[in-house]
Protein backbone atom coordinates (compact mmCIF):
# COMPACT_ATOMS: atom_id res chain seq x y z
CA UNK A 1 0.00 0.00 0.00
CA UNK A 2 1.47 3.51 -1.14
CA UNK A 3 1.26 6.16 1.77
CA UNK A 4 0.32 9.50 1.05
CA UNK A 5 2.61 12.80 0.87
CA UNK A 6 1.52 14.45 4.33
CA UNK A 7 3.71 17.37 3.07
CA UNK A 8 2.01 17.51 -0.35
CA UNK A 9 -1.63 17.97 1.07
CA UNK A 10 -0.62 20.39 4.25
CA UNK A 11 -2.04 23.83 3.89
CA UNK A 12 0.60 26.42 2.91
CA UNK A 13 2.13 29.38 4.80
CA UNK A 14 2.69 32.88 3.81
CA UNK A 15 6.51 31.88 4.45
CA UNK A 16 6.00 28.74 2.25
CA UNK A 17 4.58 31.04 -0.54
CA UNK A 18 7.33 34.00 -0.35
CA UNK A 19 10.00 31.05 -0.16
CA UNK A 20 8.41 28.76 -3.19
CA UNK A 21 7.38 32.04 -5.18
CA UNK A 22 9.46 34.86 -4.60
CA UNK A 23 9.09 38.74 -3.41
CA UNK A 24 5.71 38.90 -3.12
CA UNK A 25 3.36 42.20 -2.45
CA UNK A 26 1.07 41.34 0.34
CA UNK A 27 -1.74 41.94 -1.32
CA UNK A 28 -0.59 39.04 -3.65
CA UNK A 29 0.28 36.72 -0.49
CA UNK A 30 -3.37 37.90 0.66
CA UNK A 31 -4.97 36.77 -2.62
CA UNK A 32 -3.24 32.96 -2.20
CA UNK A 33 -3.88 32.55 0.95
CA UNK A 34 -7.57 32.94 0.32
CA UNK A 35 -7.09 30.19 -1.49
CA UNK A 36 -6.32 27.92 0.79
CA UNK A 37 -3.21 26.17 -1.44
CA UNK A 38 -1.77 23.40 -0.40
CA UNK A 39 2.12 22.87 -0.94
CA UNK A 40 1.47 20.76 -3.53
CA UNK A 41 -0.31 23.71 -5.17
CA UNK A 42 2.44 26.33 -4.66
CA UNK A 43 5.07 23.78 -6.12
CA UNK A 44 3.27 23.30 -9.07
CA UNK A 45 2.42 27.00 -9.44
CA UNK A 46 6.26 27.33 -8.84
CA UNK A 47 7.12 25.23 -11.39
CA UNK A 48 4.77 26.63 -14.09
CA UNK A 49 5.72 29.80 -13.85
CA UNK A 50 9.16 28.58 -14.55
CA UNK A 51 8.24 27.68 -17.50
CA UNK A 52 9.31 24.02 -17.81
CA UNK A 53 7.07 21.84 -19.87
CA UNK A 54 8.56 18.50 -19.35
CA UNK A 55 6.89 18.41 -16.25
CA UNK A 56 3.51 19.24 -17.12
CA UNK A 57 3.78 18.25 -20.73
CA UNK A 58 3.73 20.80 -23.94
CA UNK A 59 0.92 22.46 -24.58
CA UNK A 60 -0.37 21.17 -21.09
CA UNK A 61 -2.35 23.97 -18.64
CA UNK A 62 -1.75 24.09 -15.18
CA UNK A 63 -5.21 23.32 -13.08
CA UNK A 64 -7.13 23.53 -9.89
CA UNK A 65 -5.76 26.07 -7.14
CA UNK A 66 -2.32 26.05 -8.81
CA UNK A 67 -3.82 28.25 -12.01
CA UNK A 68 -5.76 30.67 -9.72
CA UNK A 69 -2.14 31.54 -8.14
CA UNK A 70 -0.78 31.49 -11.93
CA UNK A 71 -3.52 33.77 -12.69
CA UNK A 72 -3.09 36.46 -9.65
CA UNK A 73 0.84 36.50 -10.09
CA UNK A 74 0.64 36.94 -14.01
CA UNK A 75 -3.00 39.11 -13.79
CA UNK A 76 -0.61 42.49 -14.50
CA UNK A 77 1.68 40.82 -17.22
CA UNK A 78 -0.30 42.21 -20.20
CA UNK A 79 -0.91 45.88 -18.84
CA UNK A 80 1.58 48.12 -20.41
CA UNK A 81 3.89 50.13 -18.75
CA UNK A 82 2.36 53.92 -17.89
CA UNK A 83 4.46 56.33 -20.45
CA UNK A 84 6.65 59.12 -19.58
CA UNK A 85 7.70 61.85 -21.22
Amino acid sequence: MVKADPGATASATPDDIKGALGDLDETQVLAIMSLRPTMADIEQASVWLDGDPDVFGAGMAVKGVASEIVAILTENEDEEPPRTG
